[in-house]
């Protein structure tokens, strides 16, 4: 019997029509999206399901959006095969809270308020300050790291042991870029992001977060959630609140995620959210763990008939 973990993916991976095919099909996933826009006062299931996509990017729909969508894609899966058992789940940054509520650790109405609250504290945080973020393929992580150092920026994102990205002010990233480059980088590439996500230039949204979070409820969660900012499992609700804020300005540590969902005993991932970002990821990091994933009707039936089976 296979042992499974839940991902939960993160900001970046969203796509105009998200989550419209599983609410046209399962009543219960168009009421996630009704219970999100009365919290929000605002129509975000129109924003994910028909955009524009200018509006979806936004990081205070994008956050919630997101969110929203990977919730209801865990639904869509426990409407057709039931309840399942996972040994424990990790998020990519926002997805870190999905995996928090699926977990039983924050209610869904809190978490909609948080990441609202979340996205748009980062997106004023980016216009405070000229930051970017780039993408470093096959160069040491030593190496990176002394190159962060010397360019005055910070490592925002270990993603796999080929992909580490980079981040802090922009003119410190251009220079981190030439080094790595100098290096031996096989490849960079600048994000095309609004700023310096996951790095000290998100201070302030750090901040204002901390003073949202004082005023929310957290529980121990059922299983094992993965926190990014050290790869191991979150240990009481105290230390959540306190990490999910760290997490901001932190550096989102994948691959020691991954790695501890391994140790947690799972022999296979399934994803929940838009695209399969994380499932390629994963692959990277380890190739004997099975993955699956619900994005949209066609990848629901597939993973039904995975876990099926």
């Amino acid at each position: 019997m296979s042992s499974r973990a839940l991902v939960c993916a993160g900001q970046g991976a969203q796509d105009v029509g998200m989550g419209k095919d599983l609410a046209d099909a399962f009543p219960e996933c168009r009421a996630l999206f009704d219970r999100a826009n009365d919290v929000l006062g605002y129509d975000l299931a129109r924003i994910c399901f028909e955009g524009p996509i200018d509006e979806l990017t936004k990081s205070s729909h994008c956050q919630p959006g997101i969110f929203v969508m990977s919730v209801a894609c865990h639904k869509a899966l426990e409407l057709k095969v039931g309840a399942l058992d996972f040994v424990a789940t990790a998020g990519l940054s926002l997805g870190e809270w999905t995996s928090l509520h699926l977990a039983g650790s924050l209610s869904f109405e809190d978490t909609v308020r948080v990441l609202e609250a979340r996205g748009r504290f980062m997106q004023d945080a980016c216009e405070e300050n000229d930051g970017a973020m780039v993408s470093v393929m096959n160069l040491d992580r030593e190496v990176l790291e002394g190159v962060a150092v010397k360019a005055g920026v910070q490592v925002a994102n270990v993603n796999s042991s080929t992909q580490i990205v980079l981040s802090g002010e922009r003119a410190g990233i251009e220079v981190a870029e030439r080094l790595c480059k100098e290096a031996g980088a096989k490849r960079t590439v600048v994000l095309n992001v609004s700023g310096a996500f996951h790095s000290r230039l998100m201070q302030s949204a750090a901040d204002r977060l901390g003073g949202v979070l004082a005023d929310v409820d957290f529980l121990a969660p059922r299983f094992p959630v993965i926190a990014n900012i050290n790869g191991l499992a979150h240990q009481g609700a105290d230390s959540i609140r306190a990490a999910m804020v760290e997490q901001v300005t932190s550096s989102v540590q994948w691959v020691t995620s991954v790695e501890s969902l391994k140790s947690e005993g799972a022999d296979a991932v399934i994803e929940v959210g838009p695209g399969r970002i994380l499932s390629g990821l994963v692959k990277r990091i380890d190739r004997d763990l099975g993955l699956m994933n619900v994005s949209d009707l066609s990848s629901l039936d597939a993973t039904v008939s995975s876990v099926s089976g």
